[in-house]
């Protein structure tokens, strides 16, 4: 497929959303979704900076951000325990 074809086709995609609108509730989820996993990595990211200087270090890949982004301080507190005790 010529790449002129596939850039019409998401630009009218766009297009009909724009007009018809999105679904609500599933973009709502989405969206909020994408904002816990962006804390979530940041959680850890700031973990990693601060842990360093202990020897202690999670790493970061998307199941530890989605442990520490759903749970919150609370998932960071449960994935360090695992790496303290278990690993």
């Amino acid at each position: 497929m010529s790449s002129v074809i596939v850039i019409s086709v998401i630009v009218g995609l766009i297009i009909i959303l724009l007009f018809v609108g999105a679904p609500v509730k599933p973009m709502k989820f989405i969206g909020q979704a994408t904002v816990k996993l962006g804390i979530g990595v940041l959680f850890l990211f700031f973990f990693n900076v601060f842990g360093g200087m202990f020897g202690l270090h999670i790493p970061i890949n998307l199941f530890t951000a989605v442990i520490s982004g759903f749970l919150g301080l609370f998932g960071l507190a449960s994935l360090v325990a695992i790496q303290l005790f278990i690993v």
